[in-house]
């Protein structure tokens, strides 16, 4: 979760200091978006879903950017034995010092404290981080080199969801990034009953590297970048004005919200624990099994239980692949992309007609399909409930008429309404069973 996530990732206010235009954010930096596909042939692990944390569990407020994963079902057994052993100040710094960074990464007491919290109170949780790390960063890295960001940008959703595609705060934010509704919309996400694109992480990861470039015309030093993406950017202005224009994350930190004042030393502590969690005897968790997957975009309405009981994927493997589809249903009309197991692309394909059209009316039409017919048939004064139209006679009607607008006989009237002649009588109802 984000500490803060109340204002998280909101775009800046028009607060300005000397020197400081928020509205210098250029409008292109808010164009909508081109629908991205997954990365075709990728490994993706497979992890269960996990309980998240409940906020009332852990009253302190600086530890939770940090410690809510640990709430989670943990099935890693990393058998390595745990350093606990404090080592000198100077080998952390010269560690961090040793990292191939542009954002800076300085060593003080507080970055000591959070980097203990790592690698000694919650080594299983870097051991699960480092191996989903695996999947996750070459794709991270790919969208933040085509923005030319720095890659340490990457540990940012270490500290915001853990690594967990799903995750949900109690205020709303969610996914890898944790955005919130917001803000996700503002930088092109799809968010609306069915579809969720905070939970999509090639998305989501573009989303937020528009962001983070974004904050960086503004700002022009990480640390305030990464500070903002944490509490907004009217927070940092106001800690700027504070501080009497400096513009150093370490100058204004007295002036910052006390969750953000620890959210850039818990950045610098997950640097060092992804780097060096191997030192601290932390070994890399076992992968539950790895999947090939694959992806294939579509514009038709689509539901994830016709693709399960066509192909054979599990629901819940399925819902893994696909978690921004909140109702399990691809919307249709525009273009959506679904990733299945790599085996499984060759038989959606071929029999794509048919998993279309398998339970489509129960699955997909629904009430939708009624609805419909009613705005047809209710030019005629008639409406539709489970299969059968009523329409009410009016005066001047005759059953010749009434047959003629809809397509059916006269014959057929009188057997589905039990008329043994032609006489009708305005303001009764008929049905219309076809």
């Amino acid at each position: 979760m984000s500490i803060g996530a109340q204002e998280i990732m909101t775009p800046p206010d028009s607060l300005s200091t000397d020197n400081l235009s928020i509205d210098s954010l250029g409008i292109d930096s808010l164009v909508m978006i081109d629908s991205i596909e997954m990365a075709q042939d990728t490994l993706i692990p497979i992890v269960p879903f996990y309980k998240l944390w409940d906020e009332n569990e852990l009253s302190d407020i600086e530890m939770r950017a940090l410690d809510w994963s640990l709430r989670w079902l943990d099935t890693t057994d990393c058998i390595a034995i745990h350093d606990t052993t404090t080592l000198p100040d100077s080998v952390y710094k010269a560690r961090l010092q040793a990292l191939p960074c542009v954002i800076e990464l300085p060593y003080n007491e507080r970055v000591r404290a959070f980097i203990l919290r790592y690698v000694k109170r919650s080594p299983k949780q870097v051991a699960r981080m480092m191996r989903m790390s695996e999947y996750y960063f070459p794709m991270f890295e790919e969208t933040l080199a085509r923005y030319e960001l720095p890659y340490e940008l990457k540990y940012l959703p270490i500290i915001e969801s853990a690594l967990n595609p799903v995750a949900r705060s109690y205020v709303g934010a969610a996914g890898l990034w944790q955005f919130m509704p917001g803000t996700g919309k503002l930088f092109g996400l799809e968010i609306n009953s069915l579809v969720d694109e905070r939970m999509d992480p090639v998305k989501a990861t573009e989303a937020a590297c528009r962001f983070l470039k974004s904050m960086y015309t503004i700002y022009h030093d990480w640390n305030l970048v990464i500070a903002a993406y944490n509490c907004g950017g009217g927070n940092v202005n106001k800690a700027i004005r504070r501080a009497g224009g400096k513009r150093d994350f370490w100058s204004i930190y007295p002036y910052l919200p006390r969750e953000t004042r620890n959210y850039v030393p818990i950045f610098i502590a997950a640097n060092y624990a992804m780097n060096y969690g191997q030192e601290h005897g932390i070994c890399k968790a076992p992968m539950e099994h790895v999947m090939l997957t694959d992806t294939i975009c579509t514009t038709q309405r689509l539901h994830l239980q016709q693709v399960s009981d066509n192909l054979g994927i599990d629901m819940n493997e399925l819902r893994r692949l696909n978690p921004q589809y909140s109702r399990d249903i691809l919307p249709g009309g525009s273009t959506y992309a679904l990733c299945l197991p790599a085996d499984k692309m060759g038989p959606f394909i071929d029999m794509q007609d048919s998993i279309l059209a398998y339970k489509a009316d129960s699955l997909i039409h629904n009430r939708r399909a009624e609805i419909d017919f009613a705005k047809v048939t209710g030019i005629n004064g008639a409406y539709r409930v489970n299969g059968v139209t009523y329409y009410t006679i009016k005066n001047g009607d005759t059953l010749g008429a009434i047959a003629k607008k809809f397509h059916c006989s006269v014959k057929q009237l009188k057997h589905w309404n039990g008329l043994k002649n032609d006489n009708i009588r305005a303001g009764k109802k008929l049905k219309i069973c076809r």
